[in-house]
């Protein structure tokens, strides 16, 4: 006999915890924006997208490791200006360190990666390596 799974106080629980710890004043605010990317496949190549606001050019890290591509930046972005006579009263700063990793359906010719950045903006060229892309073979 099949008895339906009965779930557990803490299977219930968790969700909403992780729910109630997300809307937390101040939380969110403490933690550094995340990197958001937009990713293309084109026969020859991908293209990457990926929002990094308050990063510099010196302070992103590219990583190629066959069709595994990491970027991690360090982030500092302010916009307020404290003056030295005045009181505080809103800081909206981050500083900190953000990652992401992703994983393509073909290897990377990493020798030929472009990447440039524009108005916090990483636009990233991945040119499929040509071992690694499929190909059509006619039987003879």
């Amino acid at each position: 006999m099949n008895t339906p799974h009965r779930p557990d106080a803490l299977t219930l629980l968790l969700p909403d915890l992780l729910r109630r710890l997300s809307h937390s004043p101040g939380l969110a605010d403490a933690l550094p924006p995340q990197i958001r990317l937009d990713l293309t496949e084109h026969e020859r190549d991908y293209e990457v997208r990926a929002e990094i606001p308050g990063a510099r050019k010196e302070d992103i890290s590219i990583t190629i490791d066959g069709s595994f591509v990491s970027i991690a930046a360090e982030v500092r972005s302010e916009t307020t200006e404290p003056r030295a006579e005045g009181r505080v009263l809103l800081r909206e700063t981050s500083l900190g360190r953000v990652s992401r990793g992703f994983s393509l359906a073909h290897e990377v010719d990493a020798g030929r990666v472009v990447a440039r950045l524009q108005d916090g903006v990483l636009h990233l060229t991945l040119p499929k390596r040509e071992s690694s892309r499929s190909r059509t073979i006619a039987v003879q």
